[in-house]
């Protein structure tokens, strides 16, 4: 899968399930690298959430139910993934 198609399920996913503001994914794959451990179909992502929704649960509640709804992309596509909810 391609960084343009992964953003873009990530995207309709998450706003099918919540009530979403406004959504920025950048992909922040070519800081890794040469790290160690990095994996070539796998990209380091930062998600930026505007979401009334989600400000009125926990952090960890509203990462949680993030985490839940993108279950099959962790698995297999994404390496690492920032949330920043506001």
């Amino acid at each position: 899968m391609n960084i343009n198609e992964l953003i873009a399920i990530i995207k309709k996913k998450l706003e099918e399930k919540i009530v979403i503001e406004k959504i920025k994914i950048e992909d922040k794959s070519f800081l890794h690298k040469n790290h160690p451990g990095n994996q070539k179909d796998k990209f380091h992502l930062v998600v930026e959430i505007e979401s009334n929704e989600l400000k009125k649960v926990s952090k960890i509640n509203s990462n949680r139910k993030i985490y839940d709804i993108l279950d099959k992309e962790l698995k297999n596509f994404i390496h690492s993934i920032q949330l920043k909810i506001n």
